[in-house]
């Protein structure tokens, strides 16, 4: 009743649904026409007893020509299970098809012939004899598309072939395809096989039997064959030598410069430019040069077609005639660059207003190339200028790229903005607008290719910050950066590109050595916890949760870091959505590899069991696949309350498992589990590497607490400092009538105590020292491996630490982990409570005492790092 009241039977409306009906039938008519009849069912029906060759050799002689192509598809499998019969029975039929089949075979036959060769089924003289035949007949095929696919497989065959059977069978018959009588597609061909004999024969051989031939070809009649052979002289000079270049081949591209043909004075140019290394001095300021500057002043007046090709080699140009400029002509090829730079801007600047024209559409697309071009070229024009005139001569040009209306341009400067900072070196904080520009820039492209070496780029920025780059003030080096990356994140994020979105988050796991740790956790922690829990892409949320834990890692307060703990386990571990729990467990396998042992078993090793328990099948097995990875974080006996633990839950999930997916990976997990061997608290020689790696990462951990309390200290004592003294300045205007002597007497009583007061503090000093060493170090590192200690640093700085030679405690960072060579207790200490805390403070107390008379030194030493 409900389906009759809805439908309206109207007479407008029923003709309505006839007209839909009809559609409906229309677009089924194809579906049955598609079908195949019995006949044409019978005709691809093939004997399932015959064997592979059987049924190719029936296929080729009866077959279809779909089946046809597949057999020629399948020639390699078949050359590799049975290459004799294939050579003997099979391919003679393929010569034979191939000589009235169509395009789709054509390309399927060059294609399988090229595979035949690369998986080498049979030796090159057995495949000289039995396939180079068909190649060499189906090369002047009358489709260019099926011509070329041969013409490749072709040249690739020449790369294995003997000398003598390329003489024979390809060297000669060149000699009668190239004369001018034969067709334009066999001379075009014939030019790319000379190009490529070139590199296999002896340079007398290519002068007395090749060139000839190629001189003969430069003078054709077509401009296309002229393009061709022109384009292979590059391969040709290669292959015959200096000395040959310049006598045949560098007069043959000057008169192809000046042919009538622009296309073929195009391939000219670039040839030239790609052979700029195989001319002398000579040769460079007498012959190219003259050409170059011919070249780019036709550029713009009469020929245009070299205008992209020109502006794409600019760079490689000028840094190859580098050494013959003469002042002027510097100048003058700078200028240049600097007009192609805004070439179809100056409308929109404001500049030539009584020459408005309207541009074509090719016009601005070849413009827009141009400039592109030029943003590549920038890197090769700074280094043509020095770095150290890039302000004065280069800097305008680089803020019009930067800002320039076309995303090609903006994104190609984007790519090469690593490579230009690289280049500035000290000066490269005259850049730090247009870095801020490109990562607010409108297009997603942009900020993707700038994002590549950002991590690379801040720290350029932050260690050679010009005035501004002290480590105190690394925020003062690029100003509006904070807001710049933040902004980039989230159009990232609100956009449909979330492969963008993850490596932008990858990347700013750097973040942590270029801007300080409270401005982290105000504007980038909270912000990865939330994407962690609302976004809906898993990639992006692990990129997430490891950039969150790498700031967990260098966050330098307790406190921040319990509460972000305390969140990742409510919201995440603790969560309503399974999903969230899921996440959970990724983020655990990030604080296991970023953080010691001892801080996961102390703050992640129980939330993580209790997830056993979990109601969705998918968080246990997950989980069950973690378990031996948490196993590893065990070390016995001081974690044997811990192990208890993990077997009971365990045993749990044994028996009261229900899901049949889940119980057999608990299974396989307790027989992992059980060929696990669990570290113990002493070194073992088995775990020295991964034991010693811990000991680093549980050493940085304890750095980090004493350096909080160090902080404190100090602004406690600056603080009763300055009451101290407000006291005494008081007592001295209250008593600025007494006596003289009794001034100077408590005068003489304040020195007394403040020199004993500095005496009392002479320990805390050193410390303090060694802390603001350790707070004002910008870090330098290697960002592919943010979080990882080499091996041999490790070694070395435990080495030391074990040794107890030396008392003085120095800090020096590399590759993102804090490496520490210190003596004492320190050493062998694990993630610290409380009262280990004030231990160890008590023990380098008690050592900097009884050292008191080497403080001087020591602090000298730690000011260096």
């Amino acid at each position: 009743m409900v389906f009759f009241a809805r439908m309206d039977f109207s007479q407008g409306n029923l003709f309505g649904y006839i007209e839909d009906l009809q559609e409906l039938t229309i677009i089924e008519r194809p579906v049955r026409r598609s079908l195949k009849t019995p006949e044409e069912i019978e005709r691809l029906t093939v004997d399932e007893e015959l064997n592979d060759i059987e049924r190719a050799v029936y296929l080729l002689s009866s077959g279809q020509d779909i089946q046809g192509t597949s057999v020629v598809a399948n020639l390699p499998v078949l050359m590799r299970q049975n290459p004799a019969e294939t050579l003997r029975r099979v391919l003679p039929k393929i010569r034979e098809v191939l000589h009235v089949a169509g395009v789709e075979m054509q390309l399927t036959a060059a294609v399988s012939f090229l595979t035949v060769l690369q998986d080498e089924s049979v030796s090159i003289h057995t495949y000289s004899h039995s396939f180079l035949h068909i190649i060499l007949q189906n090369l002047e095929h009358r489709d260019a598309g099926v011509s070329n696919a041969w013409l490749e497989t072709l040249l690739a065959v020449i790369e294995a072939l003997p000398k003598e059977t390329i003489r024979h069978e390809i060297l000669n018959p060149l000699v009668s395809k190239a004369q001018i009588s034969q067709s334009l597609q066999s001379r075009l061909v014939s030019c790319k096989i000379m190009g490529k004999l070139a590199y296999k024969f002896e340079a007398h051989i290519v002068k007395r039997e090749i060139l000839p031939l190629v001189k003969s070809l430069c003078q054709d009649v077509e401009y296309e064959v002229r393009t061709c052979m022109c384009r292979q002289l590059e391969h040709i000079a290669q292959g015959i030598g200096t000395e040959l270049t310049k006598t045949v081949v560098l007069p043959e591209l000057v008169e192809l410069a000046r042919d009538e043909g622009s296309s073929v004075r195009l391939a000219a140019f670039e040839t030239i430019v790609n052979l700029l290394d195989m001319f002398d001095a000579d040769d460079r300021s007498q012959t190219v040069l003259p050409l170059v500057k011919s070249f780019c002043e036709k550029s713009f007046k009469a020929d245009e077609s070299i205008l992209v090709s020109l502006s794409f080699h600019l760079g490689k140009l000028c840094n190859g005639l580098y050494g013959i400029f003469t002042p002027e002509q510097h100048l003058r090829f700078l200028e240049f660059y600097k007009k192609l730079s805004t070439l179809g801007l100056q409308q929109e600047n404001g500049h030539n207003d009584n020459q408005l024209q309207l541009q074509t559409l090719e016009q601005e697309k070849k413009y827009i190339s141009v400039r592109k071009n030029c943003a590549y070229n920038f890197p090769a024009m700074i280094v043509f200028v020095d770095p150290k005139n890039f302000h004065l001569e280069l800097y305008s040009i680089f803020f019009c790229l930067c800002h320039d209306p076309e995303v090609p341009v903006r994104y190609t400067m984007a790519i090469s903005f690593y490579e230009v900072a690289k280049l500035l070196n000290s000066g490269v904080y005259t850049i730090h607008k247009e870095l801020v520009t490109l990562l607010q820039d409108e297009s997603l492209e942009v900020l993707d290719a700038l994002v590549g070496h950002l991590p690379e780029i801040l720290e350029l920025m932050t260690t050679n910050g010009g005035e501004n780059s002290g480590s105190e003030s690394k925020l003062l080096s690029i100003p509006d950066l904070i807001p710049a990356l933040t902004t980039a994140e989230q159009r990232a994020a609100t956009s449909l590109k979330w492969r963008t979105h993850e490596k932008l988050l990858q990347k700013y796991a750097c973040l942590p050595h270029i801007i300080s740790s409270d401005q982290i956790y105000y504007r980038f922690l909270h912000r990865m916890l939330t994407i962690i829990l609302t976004n809906n892409v898993l990639p992006v949320q692990k990129a997430a949760a490891r950039t969150l834990c790498v700031y967990l890692r260098y966050n330098r307060k307790q406190e921040q870091r319990h509460e972000v703990i305390q969140k990742l386990i409510e919201q995440l571990g603790q969560g309503k959505s399974y999903w969230n729990r899921l996440r959970f467990l990724d983020t655990c396998e990030f604080i296991m590899e970023l953080f010691s042992k001892s801080f996961f078993c102390k703050y992640f090793f129980l939330p993580v069991l209790e997830l056993t328990h979990d109601p969705v099948a998918n968080v246990r097995m997950k989980l069950c696949y973690l378990l031996p990875k948490v196993k590893s974080t065990l070390k016995i006996p001081s974690d044997k309350h811990l192990l208890q633990q993990l077997e009971l839950c365990i045993r749990k999930l044994l028996c009261q498992e229900k899901d049949k997916d889940v119980l057999t990976i608990v299974k396989r997990t307790v027989l992992e589990l059980d060929r696990m061997d669990i570290s113990l608290d002493a070194f073992q020689k088995r775990f020295y590497e991964n034991d010693l790696l811990d000991q680093e990462k549980e050493r940085q951990e304890h750095l980090l607490l004493e350096m909080e309390q160090l902080e404190k200290e100090k602004q406690q004592s600056e603080g009763r400092s300055t009451n101290v003294n407000d006291k005494i300045f008081e007592k001295k205007r209250r008593d600025n009538k007494t006596s003289s002597v009794l001034a100077k007497s408590m005068t003489l009583s304040v020195s007394g105590s403040s020199s004993g007061t500095s005496a009392g503090k002479e320990d805390k000093k050193s410390k303090l020292v060694r802390s603001q060493s350790f707070s004002t170090q910008a870090l330098h590192p290697k960002y592919s491996n943010i979080d990882k200690c080499p091996n041999k640093s490790t070694a070395t700085g435990y080495t030391s630490s074990i040794s107890g030679m030396g008392k003085s405690c120095m800090l020096s960072f590399t590759d993102d982990t804090f490496r520490t060579r210190s003596t004492g207790n320190s050493g062998n200490a694990t993630f610290p409570s409380s009262s280990s805390l004030t231990t160890s403070r008590n023990s380098f107390n008690s050592a900097d005492q009884k050292n008191n008379g080497n403080k001087e030194s020591q602090s000298r030493k730690m000011s260096i790092f």
